[in-house]
């Protein structure tokens, strides 16, 4: 969510399409996620996937417990990376698509965007119980496992 810079670099042409969400409830759910993510993305002996960690320190700087808790914290930390993302397409809008899914457009917005043609109208419900469970299907080389080796409960007896 903050390598675009980097991945526009090793796929040219490549399109890039940023989730948006509207502040009041992304700040409520970035919160819950935060809380229960921060033990592991500022420990030093694991946790993570080392990018992912990176990703996320660099988004919310000064991560603390305290932090977390402000709301001013986590909108600048939203505004800053929504800004950025903007800044660095902001002439090349054929590459580059800012959509809320929760709004009802947004599924043909993609559709157009992508320059495809669905059967479909909208997008499949992905959040179940607080969590996306869909990152589980998916299956590529180049995705990113979000701790440094897998689950990290097969890797830290206390975790089991």
């Amino acid at each position: 969510f903050n390598d675009y810079p980097a991945l526009d670099s090793h796929y040219p042409g490549a399109k890039f399409i940023y989730l948006a969400r509207e502040k009041t409830p992304w700040i409520a759910s970035i919160r819950q996620l935060l809380l229960r993510m921060h033990t592991n993305l500022t420990r030093q002996d694991g946790g993570f996937n080392i990018h992912i960690k990176r990703c996320y320190l660099t988004t919310f700087t000064d991560l603390s417990i305290d932090n977390i808790n402000q709301d001013d914290y986590l909108t600048k930390c939203y505004n800053t990376h929504l800004a950025n993302a903007r800044e660095y397409f902001k002439h090349r809008s054929s590459d580059y698509l800012e959509i809320d899914i929760a709004k009802p457009q947004s599924f043909a917005q993609l559709t157009a965007f992508l320059g495809i043609k669905s059967e479909r109208s909208d997008f499949e419900k992905m959040n179940i119980g607080g969590k996306v469970t869909a990152w589980n299907d998916i299956k590529h080389p180049l995705k990113i496992d979000s701790t440094a080796k897998g689950r990290i409960d097969k890797h830290l007896p206390y975790m089991r």
